[in-house]
């Protein structure tokens, strides 16, 4: 999962059916619950950076003709912005997942995942001065000793305390992007945005993907693992997510991040055959939990 921005999009209600925000919002989670299960099928053979960049380059594909129609609103003054958050948002976390998922069983990366919410707060707090207030502290607090207990599991006698490190430091840099969009790129059509910055980060990242390209063949499951990551779990999830915030706001359409967890490890435990461990089910509980206390709206009045 991704962490796009969702400030640069206005609230737009529509008049649709009563079913079909939560089937869509149910579709997403499944989408972005089964990239986990594609990187830990694709990872081991393609490498971190390879596989981030093809997850990139198709991905950026897909959402190409969003970024072509508005592309009087790109003058080259704003791609030095989009290259930076291309880094931030998609480069860097797209490949510690993938160096994750050769660790660890896809729910660590997935369960890390969630912590972005909690950056986002963290961050804007920092570096921005947004307030904070006790009820996302607490948040936070609970957040991280979640982090803690996964990051102690063992699979199969295998500490996946590194995978669960490299999924944090992915969920931080999502919560830095998230920051960072609206305050550098407000007001851009965000399927063009999510293009530009997915494009920007193929590049940035192609040095390192062609010097560390698998030297072996790469087998058929590994190779639409990794197209469907790429084509799927990133343009069509974008295009996905934009349009529910569209419809119902960042808010509500943030609550994926509930289901996203799930997903994965059902995912994974399914098709894979991999176990939910005791630490794993408390780490998730723990952090979706603190998701859910930092969501909750303030009390009015009084």
């Amino acid at each position: 999962m991704k962490n796009p921005s969702p400030a640069v999009l206005p609230v737009q209600p529509a008049n649709v059916a009563a079913w079909r925000t939560p089937v869509e919002l149910g579709l997403l989670a499944a989408i972005w619950g089964a990239s986990f299960l594609f990187q830990r099928v694709a990872a081991p053979e393609f490498g971190a950076s390879a596989l981030a960049e093809l997850r990139l380059l198709l991905g950026a594909a897909v959402l190409l003709p969003f970024l072509w129609l508005a592309r009087a609103d790109f003058p080259a003054r704003l791609w030095p912005r989009l290259a930076l958050l291309g880094a931030i948002n998609s480069a860097i976390p797209f490949a510690l997942f993938a160096w994750g998922a050769q660790r660890a069983p896809a729910g660590v990366g997935a369960i890390t995942n969630a912590m972005a919410v909690l950056f986002t707060a963290l961050v804007a707090f920092l570096f921005f001065r947004e307030r904070i207030g006790a009820r996302k502290v607490l948040a936070l607090v609970v957040g991280f000793i979640g982090v803690i207990v996964l990051a102690s599991d063992k699979t199969e006698g295998a500490s996946v305390g590194w995978a669960t490190a490299a999924g944090v430091a992915a969920a931080l840099m999502y919560g830095v992007g998230a920051n960072l969009v609206p305050r550098l790129l407000n007001g851009l059509p965000p399927s063009a945005v999510a293009a530009a910055t997915l494009g920007s980060a193929a590049l940035l990242l192609l040095p390192f993907s062609i010097a560390h390209w698998p030297e072996q063949s790469v087998s058929a499951p590994a190779w639409g693992s990794a197209i469907a990551l790429g084509v799927i779990c990133t343009g069509l999830a974008y295009a996905i997510y934009y349009r529910l915030i569209q419809r119902i706001g960042a808010a509500r359409a943030v609550t994926v991040t509930y289901l996203v967890p799930l997903a994965a490890v059902a995912w994974a435990w399914s098709l894979l055959g991999e176990p939910l461990t005791w630490p794993m089910a408390i780490a998730c509980a723990l952090i979706l939990g603190s998701v859910a206390i930092s969501q909750r709206p303030a009390k009015q009045g009084g």
